[in-house]
């Protein structure tokens, strides 16, 4: 570094003063000084600093739960709501998130992401970044979001097309008497319709000059891929730590020079736990956590995702509309149309027999007795079809394409049904992982699963080995 630019730097940093204060006054001392409000746990800040905790999730993807196919399955919100109020039993405890909360830009999940924020808003979260999927939503529906108010969204460098700032540049937090800015920035790789991303640092250092006094400590959440946010870290020595997301994999605790780097990434299903004591030299430690199934499920959450399905069930969204990624049938000839397990049955008895003494058969109603069939993240492997206008549309139009029928793995089957010489379009084997995938079924394997649909042709031939 330059002698121009260290003393730059020394400038900015003496240069510190702190911005607007969020917290909103709630109380006066005795002698007429203003008290504020501690945004780890509402309660009025002592007078002495004391140390407090940042818990930091990034990267839900729509994770609002863990969908259930399967055990150890990690994340969840009700799980992070355990955690938070087990934490603030110990000292007090800041919520922040990194961004990337949303798994798509349908109105399924804007109201998915809703609801994620107001998960996040019963834990009293201070600040959630503006991620990829955030801005993926572009300035009308993002804007219609922060005025919504669930959650403090905001960025440091995401401003739409005139330049305005989506919500604050800056979170000032005041916890445990201390006076932390927390900022936040995305790659400018993630953008959306109507919104500019402009230079992480630069934005950084630009907001650093427009404070006031100088902070306690400087926070930043990073909604940077693994190298950008080394990068930063190398660039920003006046920041006391960056905690990232999407990274791929979960980054522990290092240290880039002075400045502190971790990241929690993959649907939430890992948090930085952050500990911030301003006596200890350095003043920032940081652990990894993941919300495995030892963390118990918080009554306010269920009660959010109670309130969730709810929404959801007076939606019933058309499958083609929800942005969930699979689509089973596609069509491979105009005639190619679903029939259902009714029509299969008046030719292969004997199969259809076998077939209701597997799971596939009644996949609808174990969504049904979690309350989850409202859900098309989970419709969409426990229906027939799903994705297309002829298949799976919705609860209301599509009864008799509940579960995994004879053409989730046959196909379409019309054609075959007029003239049973035409062959089923789907080759059954191919289909398996498209719902068998390593987040749903990580134990999956042919050896294994084959022979518990075995059946038709497929089983005589078995039976002759």
């Amino acid at each position: 570094m330059g002698t121009n630019s260290k003393t730059q730097t020394m400038n900015r940093l003496l240069a510190f003063r702190i911005a607007i204060v969020a917290s909103v006054a709630i109380g006066l001392a005795s002698a007429g000084c203003e008290k504020k409000q501690d945004a780890a746990n509402g309660a009025v800040e002592p007078d002495e600093k004391t140390s407090i905790s940042f818990l930091i999730s990034a990267d839900t993807a729509g994770w609002i739960e863990p969908c259930g196919c399967t055990t150890k399955q990690s994340g969840g919100l009700p799980r992070r709501g355990t955690m938070v109020k087990a934490m603030r039993k110990e000292k007090p405890t800041v919520v922040l998130d990194c961004g990337g909360a949303a798994a798509g830009v349908s109105d399924y999940h804007q109201l998915k992401l809703e609801s994620i924020m107001a998960g996040e808003a019963a834990m009293k979260l201070v600040a959630h970044n503006v991620g990829g999927s955030e801005a993926a939503f572009g300035k009308v529906a993002l804007q219609q979001v922060v005025d919504k108010q669930i959650v403090p969204l905001f960025s440091t460098n995401v401003c739409d097309d005139a330049g305005k700032p989506i919500g604050e540049k800056v979170q000032w937090v005041s916890a445990g008497g201390n006076r932390i800015a927390v900022l936040g920035v995305m790659d400018p790789k993630f953008s959306g319709d109507q919104l500019q991303v402009l230079p992480p640092k630069q934005s950084i250092l630009n907001a650093m000059d427009e404070f006031k006094e100088k902070p306690d400590a400087i926070l930043v959440l990073a909604y940077l891929p693994r190298p950008a946010l080394m990068e930063l870290a190398k660039a920003l020595p006046e920041v006391d730590a960056i905690i990232g997301g999407p990274t791929g994999q979960t980054i522990s605790p290092t240290r880039v020079g002075a400045v502190l780097v971790a990241s929690s990434t993959n649907k939430g299903k890992f948090l930085v736990q952050l500990d911030y004591d301003p006596e200890r030299s350095p003043r920032f430690e940081a652990d990894v956590v993941e919300l495995d199934e030892s963390w118990a499920d918080d009554a306010d959450q269920k009660e959010n995702l109670k309130t969730y399905h709810d929404r959801l069930a007076g939606k019933d969204f058309e499958s083609h509309l929800t942005g969930v990624k699979k689509s089973v049938a596609t069509l491979l000839d105009s005639k190619d149309q679903f029939v259902g397990n009714a029509k299969c049955q008046t030719c292969h008895v004997a199969d259809c027999q076998h077939y209701t003494s597997t799971k596939h058969s009644v996949a609808w109603e174990t969504l049904v007795n979690k309350a989850s069939h409202v859900d098309p993240y989970c419709q969409q492997c426990h229906t027939t079809g799903y994705g297309s206008q002829v298949g799976f549309v919705s609860i209301e139009k599509s009864e008799a394409l509940f579960d995994v029928g004879c053409e989730s793995c046959h196909g379409p089957s019309a054609r075959h049904c007029e003239k049973p010489a035409v062959k089923t379009v789907y080759d059954a084997r191919d289909q398996c992982l498209q719902c068998h995938d390593r987040e749903n079924s990580p134990l999956f394997n042919y050896e294994l699963y084959w022979p518990k649909i075995l059946h038709g042709l497929e089983k005589v031939a078995e039976a002759k080995k």
